[in-house]
């Protein structure tokens, strides 16, 4: 695109430029042909103020204006062809106009030429019968081909195949034009070949090149040897642009040396466009060209004719004519007001523009000069700032008070003889300043919208009138601020700031909103600005756009649902009643019930409007117990919607029947039916399983937290217990060193390793200095520790207590049991009693620690040995005859009888080599 800005002229409030476009022909509608804005440095604002707008000069608008963007674009495809012909430049001169100040400003836009049009000829084929005794060098006038393109794009060049007996020459004419002719350059022979087809080609050097062709066919002749000949090869003459059809224009003549039939020449005109051919006939024997139709010289002020002369031996001459259009005064001037203000302030100063026109007159030379006047006694003048462009200015200041309207007759006239004239009437009237405000056409508006509306619906339109001019008088229509239920009206409607068209923003659901108000403002372009407003009523119509809803018989997924008729039940009798509802109105919410498919169609029927499903006929033994019905609720809005419910009814007498004959009912649960109930079913077990240990949790929380507090609360001193693996190893007497050992333990100690502490404590484990021996532990394997029924991990004590029958723990006369003991227990040395006392629970706690304290005395003491009283002499165990004592003189150290059976399974202390392993032993055996 070629843009150049070649000169503006600024005189007097009117300001002039010319610009220059180039765009190419065929642009698709739309297409940019300029940022004319840009062009010219103006604002995209004085586009809309002004109110700028395109003029052209024919009646076909080829450019529009965009004024938002400030571009010019293509309003129709334009045809270079057909808007100029073979004219070169091709151009359109359009004339842009902007108010207020008034600017004119000049477009000239070029349209190029592309290639798209193919070269043509007029004829499919030529015949051509030519002698045989044509000798070399003969000449024969083809049809030239038409190609309507411009340039490089126009025809080019031809081609002949095959080229055996001719070659083509090309003649190029002082127009441009080429004159084709096919040269013999062999000579034919008849009896060889008598008739042959060649193949003309034309092509143009457009890119891709576009070519047309044409077929020659050649019948060979016999003995014409010599060719028509024109007396002159070029004829000119001229014809004014009203003659009438058949008015001569010129004769031309060729001769035939030949005799006879081969000396008759004949004419023929051989132009191929159209528009030549149509408009000029030539007498094909005398040779006279005259007008066949009517020609105007503002359309083709110059023709050229080909003419061809042939004999009846195929041989033929050309020439050309070239004719030239005169003109004459034949049309008046056209006046067009390109701008025209209506109204002008009072207060307008000298020279104001109040109106713009072009005036057009088509004749040439001086009939197209034109002069134009304006009455006298008016303050304006009018002025001509172009050749065609005339602008009407105001000469003195305006008084409205004495004149508020003028009639402005302005007379245009050519210098034609005789001169041709024509007039255009102006009406001007002198504005007023701003004192109206806008008036709407009623006090309040209501309008109505259907429901499920597509946004941007146009609702209706507010009206509202200013009886002040020009801007006082442009009326904007602007939405006052408000809520509808809790939300911004704007999010509901818009209005059009310059129609007052009401659109609605959103869709709206009458079921949601059925009417809401606002208030709309209108407002002049005064200043200061004048406004009104009014108070507009929208209601929302119902549209039947929601299916009935059924409420009765519920719908379930999984569970059988059954209606139960005795067979006793009469005619008429009430099975159930379909209860749906449909939340539109009107009657849209009008309800029918249909009944679509029964097991039975003559044993029941539904109700039209209650929808009640009755019984048609008496119930007999015969009919089936499973029943289904399929009822259809549909409403009355058009179109119709639905819904359809299923029901089961059951013919018996007695439940069990109901249940016996259903069972197959569940047969047809889907998958998901099932996998739900799994899934339920699994819940339930997860859940009881979760509550179960917990409740079992919490019991063993409460029994050892009382089994501690038994441990606390008692009184006995601490019995030693003595396990059997720590054997005598020949010494007598107590132990050699006395040590001190604290036990702490806590509430729940079983599950946690003994403290030993270093430091002195009340309650001690008193040893006898004398006493010496050695702990050996047989060390055990770890599965010991883990299996509490072996037999190794218990025995019952042995005699090695050396204790009198009277003085062993137990209540006197106790049996011994052996099948409550271990394997190898020995029977007279008496096993606890059964079930165990509390005294006996503390005597096996008591044996814990003393096995800690002899452990640790085997390990080797840390502390110096402290006196203090050994509690486990003269120990009196309640429930038993037996006491405690410590006797120096005894052999062996007693040991306290095992825990008792009835407890929960202890392990016995194991010799273990490491203190981990002791820790171990110790904390299953606090029990």
């Amino acid at each position: 695109m070629c843009l150049a800005v070649l000169f503006f002229v600024l005189s007097s409030r009117c300001v002039l430029g010319q610009l220059s476009y180039s765009i190419p022909e065929e642009m698709a509608k739309g297409s940019i042909v300029g940022n004319i804005a840009q062009d010219l440095g103006l604002d995209l604002k004085r586009l809309t103020t002004g109110k700028a707008r395109i003029f052209s000069g024919d009646n076909t608008e080829y450019i529009e204006l965009n004024k938002e963007k400030g571009r010019l674009l293509i309003k129709e495809k334009i045809d270079r062809e057909s808007l100029c012909a073979k004219t070169t430049p091709c151009a359109l001169h359009l004339q842009m106009i902007l108010d207020s100040p008034m600017e004119l400003y000049t477009i000239t836009v070029e349209i190029t030429d592309i290639n798209d049009n193919a070269p043509a000829f007029q004829n499919n084929h030529i015949r051509f019968d030519i002698s045989e005794s044509a000798t070399t060098g003969a000449k024969f006038m083809l049809e030239k081909a038409v190609d309507a393109d411009v340039g490089s794009n126009g025809l080019q060049k031809y081609t002949l195949q095959p080229t055996e007996h001719f070659i083509l020459e090309l003649q190029n004419n002082p127009d441009g034009a080429k004159k084709v002719e096919m040269v013999l350059q062999k000579p034919l022979d008849r009896e060889r070949e008598e008739r042959f087809t060649l193949l003309l080609t034309a092509m143009d050097g457009g890119e891709p090149a576009l070519s047309g062709t044409i077929k020659i066919h050649v019948t060979v002749l016999d003995v014409n040897d010599n060719a028509p000949v024109f007396i002159q090869t070029e004829y000119r003459t001229s014809i004014l642009e009203n003659s009438q059809k058949g008015s001569k224009l010129t004769t031309v003549s060729a001769s035939d040396a030949d005799e006879g039939s081969n000396g008759q020449v004949t004419y023929y005109i051989s132009n191929t466009e159209e528009d030549v051919r149509n408009v000029f006939n030539i007498n094909q024997y005398s040779g006279e060209v005259t007008l066949n139709e009517q020609i105007d010289y503002e359309k083709v002020n110059h023709y050229q004719l080909d003419v061809q002369a042939r004999d009846q031996g195929g041989l033929s001459d050309s020439c050309k004519i070239i004719i030239d259009v005169l003109d004459i005064n034949d049309n008046t001037p056209a006046i067009t007001v390109l701008s025209m203000s209506s109204s002008i302030s009072e207060e307008s100063p000298a020279g104001t523009v109040v109106a713009m026109i072009k005036v057009n007159d088509p004749d040439a030379s001086s009939n197209g000069q034109v002069q134009c006047t304006i009455s006298e006694n008016l303050p304006f003048v009018i002025m001509s700032p172009s050749s065609n462009i005339f602008t009407l200015r105001t000469e003195q200041d305006l008084d409205r008070e004495r004149e508020s309207e003028y009639n402005i007759t302005v007379l245009c006239s050519d210098e034609g003889v005789p001169s041709l004239s024509s007039s255009a009437s102006l009406r001007l009237h002198i504005s007023d300043v701003n004192d109206n405000a806008p008036v709407f056409e009623r006090n309040n508006y209501e309008a109505y919208v259907v429901e499920n509306n597509t946004p941007g619906l146009s609702v209706f339109t507010v009206k509202a009138s200013d009886p002040d001019s020009n801007q006082n008088a442009r009326v904007s229509y602007i939405l006052e601020d408000g809520t509808v239920n809790g939300v911004h009206v704007s999010s509901y409607v818009s209005v059009s700031a310059d129609s007052g068209v009401i659109s609605a923003v959103r869709s709206f659901d009458y079921e949601q909103l059925k009417d809401f108000h606002f208030r709309v403002k209108a407002q002049d372009g005064g200043s200061p600005p004048l406004c009104s407003n009014v108070t507009v009523k929208i209601t929302v119509q119902d549209q039947n756009d929601n299916a009935p809803q059924v409420l009765y018989p519920v719908q379930t997924g999984g569970s059988l649902v059954a209606e139960i008729v005795p067979r006793s039940a009469d005619v008429g009798y009430l099975v159930t009643k379909v209860v749906a509802v449909d939340v539109d109105s009107g009657q849209n919410a009008w309800l029918s019930y249909k009944l679509q498919k029964a097991t039975d169609r003559a044993l029941f029927e539904v109700g039209l409007q209650n929808g009640e499903i009755r019984t048609v006929r008496q119930v007999t033994d015969k009919d089936a117990v499973k029943q289904k019905l399929t009822v259809v609720v549909e409403d009355n809005g058009q179109p119709s919607r639905s819904a359809v419910v299923n029901i089961n009814v059951a013919v018996a007498d007695s439940f069990p029947e109901v249940l016996s004959e259903f069972t197959d009912f569940t047969h047809g649960k889907t998958y998901n039916d099932d996998l739900t109930f799994y899934l339920v079913l699994a819940l339930a077990a997860v859940s009881f399983l979760f509550i179960t240990c917990l409740v079992v949790i919490i019991s063993v929380k409460i029994y050892r937290w009382r089994q501690s507090r038994i441990f606390y609360q008692s009184n006995l001193p601490v019995i030693p217990y003595y396990p059997p693996g720590y054997t005598d190893t020949g010494v007598t007497g107590t132990l050699p060193h006395m040590y001190n050992y604290d036990v702490c333990m806590t509430t729940d100690s079983r599950k946690s390793d003994c403290k030993y502490s270093t430091l002195g404590g009340q309650k001690v484990l008193v040893m006898d200095r004398s006493f010496t021996e050695t702990l050996h532990h047989d060390l055990k394997d770890s599965n010991l520790l883990e299996d509490p029924d072996s037999a190794e991990m218990q025995k019952p004590p042995n005699n090695d207590w050396r204790l009198p029958a009277n003085q062993r723990p137990g209540p006197s006369g106790a049996a011994a049991r052996p099948e409550e003991g271990p394997a190898g227990a020995v029977v007279g040395t008496g096993p606890w009693p059964n079930p165990p006392t509390e005294a006996e629970q503390l005597q096996a706690l008591m044996a814990a620690a003393n096995e800690v304290s002899e452990a640790t005395a085997t390990l080797g003491p840390r502390y110096n040995a402290q006196y203090v009283p050994d509690y486990r002499q003269n120990v009196y165990i309640p429930g038993s005859t037996a006491t405690l004592t410590a006797n120096p003189q005894q052999q062996v150290p007693q040991q306290a009888l095992p825990p008792p059976q009835a407890l929960p399974p202890a392990e016995a202390p194991k010799a273990a080599p490491t203190p981990a392993s002791k820790k171990k032993v110790t904390k299953k055996d606090k029990k």
